[in-house]
């Protein structure tokens, strides 16, 4: 599978692997913008993707976040087939003084492929081992 990208600014870079068997993309700073009200930095690759139909490119933090204590805003970000707009991440900070600096990797894509599901609504689920047990109920 090729995954066609565009750079949208001189500061952009082409997303990498450090190995042939890395699942993700590693993407770069190219613009970064923080909310003082909010305590979120945003990560602006300047990157965008065409993924193929089927597919999604699902955003994640790189190991070494620890070091930054920064957190990813929405856990995983989605990156739709039908979008063209820049990839960009959203991080929580916690220490503004130990933040990703232009030219850094701020995260990583991985693209997957997903099933075409079709909703059936019924009246009345399968029983399964687990049932209704929720948060937590595996561990008791």
């Amino acid at each position: 599978m090729k995954l066609r990208f565009k750079k949208n600014d001189t500061l952009a870079q082409t997303p990498t692997k450090a190995h042939a068997t890395d699942a993700g993309f590693d993407m770069y700073v190219a613009k970064i913008a923080i909310d003082e009200a909010t305590n979120i930095i945003t990560y602006n690759t300047c990157i965008s993707v065409e993924i193929p139909d089927g597919h999604v490119g699902l955003l994640f933090p790189r190991s070494s976040v620890y070091k930054t204590q920064q957190s990813l805003c929405n856990s995983v970000g989605v990156v739709d087939s039908g979008y063209r707009g820049d990839v960009q991440f959203k991080y929580y900070m916690r220490n503004r003084d130990v933040i990703y600096k232009v030219g850094e990797k701020c995260g990583q894509m991985i693209i997957l492929p997903y099933p075409e599901v079709t909703l059936e609504e019924a009246n009345e689920l399968s029983t399964s081992d687990r049932g209704e047990g929720c948060f937590g109920s595996s561990g008791k």
